[in-house]
Parts: C-alpha cells; structure tokens; sequence
C-alpha cells in the first residue's frame, strides 16, 4: 500500500520521477545517489545555522529587555 502512494505521488511530480528512473537505472549505491545524500544534509545544517542565528537575535532582545534588580541593604 505504501509503496502504491510513492509511485502515485511520483507520476505528478517530474523531479522526482526523473530521480525514480535514475534509481532504477543506476542503483542507490551510485555516486550520484551518495552525492545527493551528502547535500541533504548539507541543506539542513544551512537551515540549522539560520535557526540558531535567529534564536541568538531572540535571546539577545530578550536580555536587553530585563531590567537588572539590584539589592538594598535595609537597616
């Protein structure tokens, strides 16, 4: 059943049909596939730096907002 939906959800898209025939053609084990694999992870570690050069910005403005409380020494 699974396998059903992928080669459904692949008859519309072209991209992925033409990486469905170069599987077919050539194997997962070619270079072509192991370079494809590297840039994925590639892409998200791009997306993880702008994540956390976000959350830094946010965790920036966050700290500028605190007002700094200071102790009195009451007699």
């Amino acid at each position: 059943m699974a396998r059903e939906k992928t080669n459904q959800e692949t008859q519309g898209c072209p991209v992925a049909r033409i990486f469905s025939e170069l599987e077919k053609a050539y194997g997962r084990k070619s270079t072509f596939f192991n370079h494809l694999h590297q840039s994925q992870i590639e892409f998200l570690k791009a997306i993880r730096s702008l994540v956390d050069d976000r959350l830094n910005e946010l965790e920036k403005k966050s700290e500028k907002g605190k007002k700094k409380t200071t102790k009195i020494k009451v007699e």
